[in-house]
């Protein structure tokens, strides 16, 4: 699995900065208008909800289960943060996964 997540965690970089170039190649870097963006509709105001509590859940997950070898949290509340959750999460496990085998 440790691979897996590390796969899942390159394509959860590339993926959503494919889109991130897109938008601001069209608009330039209008954090503004990329906000109202995520928000524009139903639809995409339902995902960025969906991903801003999911986000959420992530990080309280990560520090109520913060163990001695467990994965700093911050590292990836940054890649959160700059990339998204379909980075994060899988880096996270990768991380704990490793850390895990490491016992």
């Amino acid at each position: 699995m440790k691979h897996l997540y590390l796969l899942l965690a390159i394509v959860g970089a590339v993926v959503p900065y494919l889109f991130f170039f897109e938008f601001f190649n069209l608009h330039g870097i209008n954090l503004t208008l990329f906000v109202s963006a995520l928000f524009a509709n139903g639809a995409a105001a339902g995902f960025s909800a969906d991903l801003l509590i999911s986000s959420l859940v992530f990080w309280l997950f990560m520090f109520k289960n913060q163990q001695a070898h467990s994965p700093k949290p911050y590292l990836f509340i940054v890649l959160n943060l700059t990339i998204g959750l379909s980075c994060a999460l899988p880096a996270y496990l990768y991380a704990k996964t490793k850390a895990d085998s490491l016992l």
